[in-house]
């Protein structure tokens, strides 16, 4: 018996949650906005201006629905899969969710199985979905594919440095070299879409990294389309000689490109990325004028420290008063819920528990968990057949007390940052609209 939690009544403890089959959402969409455009593949049948006006009346409609992006969580492959965005969903009400990137050509090619990439519950709005690729005609088909599943927001990745993702001028952040491409992939998922759409990018590539040149990708993506949002990963990427994870510590962060873009954009909203760890320092990131922050692997590594604060410190909302016991009695029913579902017992007890696995982070047990987790992998086929192994090792002091204060963050992060500004950009529209 797990200590207090094999005690399930349904729907009691999980009231938020309905079973699976139920809550994919398709069939019906949230806004009428697209009957502007949707008879009209073709983002050039549509003059700026007026594409402009659609994505601020899209993107005014959602900003009603929900509280500000303030705080997002970052794509992340392989991580952030619909079973941790039911996680992070207990933990934070008010934090925005993204998907892992979805490449235009697996939604294409997964018609018949579309829900296993892009299903999710109704209670994690709001949630983006963000997409790569290089094909126009496959990007506007697969942002029509996704239309079916409500999601808040459409983001197109030009910041992944991976050579899978990169290698050849494929896309991710290869795209930052295209910029006019970008602009007509903009207005073709723009186009496609009920919903308001945003790019996430590097500062720059290689040798182009001139805080110029990000501005020469930004302007010329906006003004070729309806982008109005851009998520700025504040380090470069270097395409050769260094692996993904080596381009997240060894090109150095320079928030000043980040903190200049809001003072030469001023029309445009901008999301600042990169090194940020704790909600402590998203704060931080926010009183210095940023209008919004994104964190990744800080809040999957150490969710419960770092979303658990997110609704409190962040919006000033209440917390949601779970205790970490009553989280995993949830995620419990959730998981049970959802094995199998997708065919050839896909998910697995081990694709669900993944994100639990740190759940614990740096608590008493948490080493004695893990360990027990790995031999339950191998024998158990539900998640309470897993809880029931494995959470024996996690102390009752810990999966009963309140969150804990939220811990510091770096109070020089951005100490200086508007000493560091660079020069203000200066657009050169016949150039960096028609030079490529």
């Amino acid at each position: 018996m797990i200590r207090g939690m094999v005690k399930f009544a349904g729907s009691s403890l999980i009231s938020s949650f309905t079973p699976f089959d139920s809550v994919l959402l398709k069939k019906h969409r949230r806004f009428s906005v697209n009957s502007f455009f949707k008879n009209s593949n073709n983002p050039r049948s549509l003059s700026t201006c007026t594409q402009n006006i659609i994505l601020h009346t899209k993107a005014e409609m959602v900003a009603r629905q929900y509280l500000p992006p303030w705080f997002s969580v970052a794509p992340m492959m392989d991580w952030t899969d619909n079973h941790y965005r039911t996680l992070a969903r207990l933990i934070s009400k008010h934090a925005w969710l993204y998907t892992e990137m979805l490449a235009a050509e697996t939604i294409i090619y997964q018609q018949g199985n579309l829900d296993r990439f892009l299903a999710f519950s109704p209670e994690q709005h709001p949630i983006v979905l963000q997409i790569g690729g290089s094909n126009l005609d496959n990007l506007a088909k697969a942002t029509e594919l996704a239309n079916a599943y409500n999601y808040d927001e459409i983001n197109l990745n030009c910041g992944c440095p991976s050579p899978k993702v990169a290698g050849h001028g494929c896309f991710g952040v290869s795209l930052m070299l295209d910029p006019k491409f970008v602009g007509e992939a903009m207005s073709v998922i723009a186009a496609n879409t009920n919903v308001p759409v945003s790019v996430k990018c590097r500062i720059g590539v290689d040798d182009h990294d001139s805080y110029n040149q990000l501005c020469d990708f930004i302007y010329k993506v906006s003004s070729l389309s309806p982008t109005r949002h851009f998520i700025i990963h504040s380090r470069k990427a270097l395409l050769n000689g260094i692996s993904p994870a080596e381009n997240r510590t060894i090109p150095p962060l320079k928030y000043e490109y980040y903190y200049a873009l809001l003072r030469d954009f001023p029309d445009l909203t901008f999301t600042l990325n990169g090194g940020i760890n704790t909600v402590d320092e998203v704060n931080a990131a926010l009183r210095k004028g940023a209008h919004h922050v994104m964190v990744g692997r800080a809040a999957y590594q150490n969710p419960w420290y770092t979303l658990g604060h997110v609704d409190t410190a962040i919006y000033g909302a209440p917390s949601s008063g779970l205790t970490r016991r009553q989280v995993v009695e949830k995620y419990q029913i959730y998981g049970d819920a959802i094995l199998g579902t997708y065919g050839n017992n896909r998910p697995h007890v081990r694709d669900v528990m993944k994100p639990l696995l740190h759940f614990f982070h740096s608590e008493p047990g948490n080493g004695l968990f893990k360990r027990k987790a790995d031999a339950a992998f191998q024998t158990c086929k539900t998640v309470k057949s897993f809880l029931e192994e494995t959470i024996v090792a996690i102390p009752d002091s810990v999966l009963d007390s309140p969150i804990e204060e939220a811990p510091r963050g770096r109070e020089d992060l951005f100490a200086d940052v508007h000493d560091l500004l660079p020069p203000p950009y200066k657009a050169r529209e016949q150039e960096v609209l028609y030079a490529y």
